[in-house]
């Protein structure tokens, strides 16, 4: 299942006070001005990889979505499954959690009704949303919904979904992910009938592991007893596809020497048997993919039927991104390296350019204010995010003014989703597995830096090391200097950005700071924060 305390739709959905303040220039959205409200279709996977080119085996997605609209390579989670409805940084502890601290009443569906928007979900909205919480309160917002529940929401075969008011209802036998794409194309018929603009999110559980559990979680992600994941179960049809795939041999794939940092330098390199079953499993998180694939395209084919595909804009993303076999790693996707953290972001709508692949630098937390901005929707103080470049204009402004810098971090522990444990036992959970990390990218650099809870650190130079298998910080590194600057006085710079962007949350500190590597010289500039650094 997913071990992260929240869903990522859910937090791009819900906005509380006391975040990162920004003034109103910066929330200007970057769409064209229009007097019709467009429609909106939020397609969220889950645990959906970037660098394992999971992109490569979706045609409809690739013909539709990519080929039609653009790709924000250079996206990346932070926090998710809650950050998107909220914005800001997510409350961990679920559904409970997020309902005790008043974001039910205030987050992204209440926002977009009350500008006359229709609001529809089914899939996944939040961890540790039960069969047992789902009615204390509903989830509050939604002009239709069907959730799925746990503890049966990653059960491919074995899915509850509980719709409006209506008590759960087990769809044993079925498979989830159409079972889903009914649910979602007739929310869309719903939808066309009331003549009103619409938000319709949609969320499968595919490519997640299949997950058997016999406990309803609380949330707090520290009580991993009682679940069993296996691979992903793909739909009959699909069961035969790809028999040739393997997880792509890229130089940090079950590296020959150690690498990474704290309890991932200490994992063995996987045997032959290891790495034949994990490549299974990559073939089945391939095949459970194409259910999506197909979901994809009876939703633009539909939109296409009534004549509204070309004033809707429809987003595809995931809540993470996921390893296999990378630095020794068994299937999973709690650490702060390139494969977890990069992940699909695919944008098509009205003015957004065709087949473009962009560069910008984007997070999960910006897309409550594009969504806002293209709804017309008034932008709200107390966001983390900015609204992400839609159009050919907004690209060139983004160019000169966009941030060049995301911050990741985790709290909790680390699972493998496969039947092989960590440091060559069967230890299925590694319990420390707490960082705060920084992601730098301009075209002069690409750096990643990681503070780990028991104090290791991590600096790596991604243009000249992609796998992140070279620590430039580890005892045995011989480097010293990096972009022409002592390794110390980047580490230096790094530290102190890091630590504003997680402590000095009342400023503008968090959108406005840059990185700027040039001519020798390391700054950091910044409107509101530049003492920090000086």
């Amino acid at each position: 299942m997913s071990l992260k305390s929240l869903t990522v739709l859910a937090g791009i959905l819900s906005v509380s006070a006391g975040s990162f303040l920004q003034s109103d220039e910066d929330q200007v959205p970057l769409v064209s001005d229009s007097s019709r409200r467009p429609n909106i279709v939020f397609i969220l996977t889950d645990d959906q990889d970037l660098h394992m080119n999971s992109l490569d085996y979706v045609p409809f997605i690739k013909k539709h979505l990519v080929d039609q609209g653009t790709l924000y390579k250079r996206h990346f989670w932070k926090a998710a499954h809650n950050t998107n409805v909220t914005d800001i940084f997510p409350p961990y502890g679920g559904y409970p959690k997020f309902v005790a601290e008043g974001h039910n009443e205030n987050y992204l569906p209440k926002f977009l009704q009350d500008v006359g928007y229709n609001t529809y979900y089914t899939g996944k909205l939040f961890n540790a949303h039960t069969v047992d919480n789902y009615h204390s309160p509903h989830a509050a917002g939604w002009t239709g919904s069907d959730f799925l529940l746990d503890p049966f929401t990653y059960s491919y075969l074995n899915a509850t979904f509980q719709r409006n008011q209506d008590p759960p209802v087990s769809h044993e036998g079925e498979y989830s992910t159409d079972v889903l794409a009914g649910k979602a194309l007739d929310f869309l018929d719903d939808a066309v009938a009331a003549s009103k603009p619409f938000f319709l999110g949609i969320a499968p559980v595919a490519p997640h592991s299949n997950v058997q559990s016999n406990v309803i979680g609380n949330g707090s992600a520290h009580d991993p007893h009682g679940i069993v994941a296996t691979p992903p179960i793909p739909a009959e049809r699909h069961a035969h596809l790809f028999p040739d795939a393997i997880v792509p041999r890229t130089d940090n794939f079950n590296p020959e020497k150690v690498s990474g940092a704290s309890w991932v330098r200490q994992q063995p390199r996987q045997s032959a048997e290891n790495v034949a079953f994990n490549d299974h499993f990559y073939r089945n998180r391939l095949r459970a993919l194409q259910a999506v694939d197909e979901l994809v395209d009876s939703v633009v084919s539909k939109l296409e039927e009534y004549g509204i595909l070309q004033e809707t804009y429809i987003f595809y993303t995931t809540d993470n991104g996921y390893h296999i076999g990378h630095h020794r790693l068994q299937p999973g996707k709690e650490c702060g390296y390139e494969e977890d953290i990069n992940i699909p972001l695919i944008i098509r709508g009205p003015q957004v350019p065709e087949g473009k692949v962009a560069e910008v630098v984007t997070t999960h937390q910006d897309l409550v204010p594009t969504i806002m901005g293209l709804a017309q929707a008034p932008l709200r103080a107390d966001f983390d995010g900015l609204a992400i470049p839609l159009t050919e204009e907004d690209f060139g402004d983004a160019a000169k003014t966009r941030h060049e810098h995301v911050t990741v971090a985790y709290w909790g522990f680390a699972a493998s989703e496969g039947p092989w444990g960590y440091f060559g036992r069967n230890e299925s959970f590694v319990f420390n597995n707490t960082y705060k990390a920084l992601r730098v990218v301009s075209k002069e650099y690409n750096l990643y830096y990681s503070v780990w809870c028991n104090n290791e650190h991590e600096l790596y130079d991604l243009n000249t090391d992609p796998g992140q298998l070279n620590n430039l910080l580890h005892e045995e590194s011989q480097a010293t200097s990096l972009l022409g600057l002592s390794i110390e006085k980047i580490v230096s710079r790094l530290d102190s950005l890091l630590l504003a962007m997680w402590t000095l949350c009342a400023t503008h500190f968090h959108r406005d700071s840059t990185v700027s590597i040039s001519n020798n010289k390391f700054e950091l500039n910044t409107r509101v924060a530049r003492w920090v650094i000086l």
